[in-house]
């Protein structure tokens, strides 16, 4: 996410135009909506569901106090880092009309792939349509065939770096050197559709290996967010001694009316399972206030592994 703030701040910044920054330590909601409202920002950005769903939040509840947000000025959305999901994408655009630019990109690369979603042009979950210098690879760095089903690596070329500082060995590993050209290759999964485009799978550090079988942990994750009551989610696998890995997940779920029901854990796994296939569902749920996310918005694996084994 530092490199996608400061690329946006740089574009904005050259043309003569100005950056609202946030004064919390951690995101608010209301913050933002604030900033937004009285700074009339036309270009925001975000990390995905982890920013998408506090805003909406804001949102929500100060229209029910009667005080609602105008966030009207708002004409470009940007988000990279984690996966924001089409559910969201269509609720942000109830509230205003802005274009919303979901990039895919890393520190090792830009330009992997990109989805656009208007108002009445929505835009699928993790569907993305490749850069001009991207590609999907097999084991051998062959193009993964369209509509095959076949699993491959995302690889840019172009303007990239060349390698890390001092770390030959990290620098094999993701600078890849095919038919001459070096590309780099951070690590996510996806498979290509018929039509071209992509299905972003997740990236293979944190794939999930249990009873044989690949789970990505953001596959798990949207569909634990489809359920109304959950705000956000983060999934993991944990060692098991039947399935090498089970699949895990923590979650926190948003404020419901008086007199609602909050869903129990149970609940949380038997609804993924008419949304997964079953080895894909999360044995364990554990419910807990908030979830844990870096500074940048990502996942705090560290932080959800001590939350379940605790």
């Amino acid at each position: 996410m530092h490199g996608t703030s400061a690329i946006a701040s740089i574009a904005v910044l050259s043309v003569g135009g100005c950056v609202v920054t946030l004064d919390s330590h951690s995101f608010n909601g209301d913050e933002l909506c604030e900033a937004v409202q009285n700074n009339a920002v036309t270009q925001l950005t975000i990390v995905g569901d982890a920013f998408a769903k506090p805003i909406l939040a804001a949102l929500e509840k100060a229209q029910a106090a009667g005080t609602p947000y105008d966030i009207s000025s708002l004409k470009v959305i940007l988000s990279s880092g984690v996966m924001w999901s089409q559910q969201t994408k269509d609720q942000i655009l109830e509230w205003c009309g802005a274009t919303l630019a979901d990039t895919l990109g890393s520190s090792e690369g830009v330009g992997f792939a990109n989805s656009v979603a208007k108002r009445n042009q929505p835009a699928q979950t993790a569907r993305f349509t490749l850069g001009e210098h991207a590609r999907v690879i097999d084991d051998d760095g062959q193009d993964v065939v369209p509509g095959s089903g076949q699993r491959g690596l995302l690889a840019v070329g172009g303007p990239i770096p060349i390698g890390y500082f001092r770390d030959p060995v990290k620098t094999a590993a993701t600078f890849r050197k095919l038919n001459g050209q070096i590309w780099s290759v951070p690590g996510d999964f996806a498979t290509v559709e018929s039509d071209g485009t992509i299905q972003l799978l997740g990236r293979g550090s944190a794939c999930i290996n249990t009873a044989g079988e690949k789970v990505y942990p953001e596959e798990v994750e949207e569909a634990l967010k489809l359920h109304p009551a959950v705000l956000d989610a983060n999934v993991l696998g944990l060692p098991d001694e039947k399935w090498g890995q089970s699949v895990n997940a923590v979650v926190s779920l948003r404020e419901v009316a008086a007199g609602s029901a909050l869903p129990t854990p149970q609940e949380l796994i038997e609804f993924t399972k008419s949304r997964l296939a079953g080895y894909k569902c999360p044995k364990r749920v554990l419910v807990v206030d908030q979830v844990h996310r870096g500074p940048n918005g990502k996942p705090d694996y560290k932080w959800a592994s001590a939350e379940l084994l605790s």
